[in-house]
């Protein structure tokens, strides 16, 4: 009976490790990237893909955007979009700030209003989903 209670709970524990949750401005769950860059809704259906070399897929994994290694954001035709500084600050194509994603995960809008919470997801992840790129 330990046993099982201890297989269970370090499976718990992976599974909750593989994913981290995105969260509401109000801390209600809206998804979920996985360490792999598997997106899922709040339903965990998954709605888009981050591959390691910056590609950004939908569900039917046609790719609609890329994340370059300078935190530059474009769209499929490899136009701008935005851009990731290393601090956080969110640009637009334009480079006027849209947004802060906050090293604890706190996603703000440009307001400084939170948006949402982030916790242990790349930044340019977070914002592929809270400013760039609409996954359902």
């Amino acid at each position: 009976m330990k046993k099982t209670g201890v297989i269970g709970f370090l499976l718990f524990s992976l599974f909750m490790a593989s994913a981290q949750t995105i969260e509401s401005g109000s801390r209600s769950t809206t998804g979920y990237i996985k360490s792999d860059g598997t997106i899922e809704n709040s339903s965990r259906s998954t709605v888009g893909y981050i591959k390691s070399d910056g590609t950004i897929e939908n569900k039917s994994r046609s790719t609609i955007g890329y994340i370059k290694s300078d935190g530059t954001i474009e769209n499929k035709s490899r136009s701008t979009v935005g851009y990731v500084k290393k601090d956080g600050t969110i640009e637009n194509s334009s480079r006027s700030t849209i947004g802060y994603i906050k090293d604890d995960g706190t996603v703000e809008n440009s307001s400084r209003s939170t948006i949402g919470y982030a916790r242990g997801i790349k930044k340019e992840w977070a914002a592929v989903v809270y400013f760039f790129f609409k996954l359902d």
